[in-house]
């Protein structure tokens, strides 16, 4: 599908508002289903969650009781703007949503809980949601692209970026035409937020992030139906988005292929517990271990070789406090993987600050690696040096995390995956979980798309 307007907001725009079920390949409406049951387990995860809860509960007591659309972490129903501000706040928390790895962007939690709070509200179809939550993906993985390497030094795109991917989405289900979804960018992009200096004292705002991202996103939406005018370039204009947070912007990869490069089929997903920049060090790990019979004991120092990324985002984490926390601490993620295998939920809640667990992440390092540099964000190598208490020096690499595309997770794995996440929040039963998910998996046949949990939690 080919677009003709002059800017490339304008472009974008008119990609989004013009996009139709047909148009996109059955290859890339199954990928979204695999995506769309991914995401609706880390969601389920968020029950629980002192931040998720406490953006839960302001929402509630702002929303209104009887709403059609559905809080998932306690079944209770709002308007679509506090339901998409409360399920992308629980969506984030568990560190188990998806990741595009050229955007750097989770993509997932800010534009499932848009698209899903305003298909229930309007009575959209299986198919409409699915296309509109395509036409937020395209565009928040285009916007996360054209901001650059320079912006997520700094800034978390998936709240930046995010805010109009939600707005892509929910203008899809609500029909906007192409100048009115152009307006909806702009009123997205001025309200894009998010910096990473939270990590520094394991703060709330990455679950603050999300919701922002999503209930902005879908308001802006909102607005722009209703007629109210935001910025024509927000993204490249001189006083853009660019323009404030990003040195190395390039205009020309907010349109790339547009229509026949469908970027949402590039989304990896987590395998581990923990910041997506964690994993392909934690694979190499795994491979080490397991080629050479290794035990924890045998471990006196890893190296991790690094992109610059993991080195902006993870080093300020150097004796996390929280569970959360952890989940960005290089070392702690290690040497769980060592210990157990896998970081997961289970192994961070219960085990990050245990003293061999501290033990082991004293051990490793992070140094910048250039192969590894270059190669990203497109790709995510992970290579490590592991140092062993008898003096060998031992290499791993890994090539495709676990997760990405060529090494992805299948249907059964996902399934399970999201079982997981419910079992350990409570946040639904093994009965309405796999009710649930099975009607996820056959979502583009529904006429009309209701709640996907009953009854109080």
């Amino acid at each position: 599908m080919k677009t003709t307007s002059a800017s490339p907001t304008a472009q974008l725009a008119a990609f989004a508002a013009n996009l139709k079920f047909e148009d996109i390949p059955a290859s890339v409406i199954a990928k979204t289903e695999d995506l769309l049951v991914d995401w609706f387990g880390s969601a389920v995860a968020g029950k629980g969650s002192r931040p998720v809860e406490t953006i839960t509960n302001f929402a509630a007591s702002m929303g209104p009781a009887n709403g059609a659309a559905e809080v998932l972490i306690n079944r209770s129903r709002s308007s679509a703007y506090f339901a998409a501000m409360a399920n992308a706040a629980a969506s984030h928390v568990a560190e188990q949503d998806d990741v595009h790895n050229g955007s750097v962007f989770h993509p997932a939690t800010v534009v499932f809980p848009a698209a899903l709070a305003m298909a229930q509200t309007l009575g959209s179809s299986g198919r409409q949601l699915l296309t509109a939550v395509v036409a937020g993906y395209e565009v928040g993985i285009r916007v996360g692209e054209f901001l650059g390497r320079s912006h997520y030094k700094v800034f978390h795109t998936t709240g930046t970026g995010g805010t109009l991917a939600a707005a892509a989405a929910a203008g899809s289900l609500l029909g906007l035409n192409a100048a009115q979804m152009q307006h909806a960018f702009g009123s997205a992009g001025t309200q894009s937020a998010g910096l990473w200096e939270f990590l520094r004292t394991a703060a709330d705002s990455k679950q603050l992030h999300t919701a922002h991202a999503a209930a902005a996103g879908l308001m802006s939406a909102c607005l722009a139906q209703k007629g109210f005018t935001g910025a024509a370039q927000i993204l490249e204009g001189p006083q853009g988005m660019a323009a404030g947070m990003s040195s190395d912007a390039d205009p020309a990869k907010l349109t790339d292929a547009l229509g026949t490069r469908w970027a949402t089929v590039e989304t990896s997903f987590k395998y581990h517990a923990s910041c997506r920049h964690t994993h392909p060090a934690a694979d190499a790990l795994l491979q080490v271990m397991q080629a050479h019979s290794l035990q924890p004991a045998d471990i006196a120092r890893v190296v991790t070789h690094v992109h610059q990324g993991a080195i902006d985002v993870l080093g300020p984490v150097v004796n996390p406090a929280t569970v959360h926390q952890s989940k960005f601490s290089m070392g702690t993620v290690l040497g769980l993987v060592a210990r157990f295998g896998h970081a997961g939920l289970v192994e961070f809640d219960k085990h990050f600050q245990e003293e061999l667990t501290v033990a082991l992440r004293d051990k490793v390092v992070m140094e910048l690696d250039t192969e590894v540099d270059t190669a990203y964000p497109r790709r995510w190598i992970g290579k490590v040096t592991v140092t062993t208490a008898d003096g060998r020096i031992l290499q791993g690499r890994v090539d495709e995390p676990k997760g990405d595309p060529g090494n992805t997770l299948s249907r059964d794995e996902i399934t399970a995956k999201a079982q997981r996440l419910a079992a350990f929040s409570g946040g639904a039963s093994e009965d309405e979980m796999t009710q649930a998910i099975n009607a996820l998996w056959a979502i583009a046949q529904k006429p009309k798309v209701g709640p996907l949990l009953s009854g109080a939690a």
